[in-house]
């Protein structure tokens, strides 16, 4: 079976990005800006998408635990993402919300 996925990767200052463009070119991947590839992974199940597609990468990239690897994939007709490798981080955008006071909607 094959997926269509995104990977957004943040390996940190000394991550093993060689590794990882390796592994992204072995598999045929597009760019598509910083940090985010797009490619076709192969498995063997549908269920088993997640499971192998973080097994493959971590057989040839090292990874440390500031390594964080987010995947876009379509399940059963829906489109998901998670991390498969880290976890979410506060956003760099915090604080820069544009809603004054007069202007909130308490209806929301």
């Amino acid at each position: 079976m094959i997926s269509a996925i995104w990977l957004s990767y943040d390996l940190g200052v000394n991550g093993d990005y060689e590794g990882l463009y390796t592994w992204l070119a072995d598999q045929g991947a597009k760019e598509c800006g910083s940090s985010m590839a797009f490619l076709n992974f192969e498995h063997e199940e549908e269920d088993e998408l997640l499971a192998s597609l973080k097994e493959d990468i971590e057989e040839v990239v090292k990874l440390t635990h500031r390594s964080r690897i987010y995947v876009v994939f379509r399940s059963s007709e829906k489109i998901r993402g998670l991390y498969l490798i880290g976890k979410r981080k506060s956003a760099p955008w915090i604080g820069y919300e544009s809603i004054a006071e007069d202007d909130y909607d308490e209806s929301r």
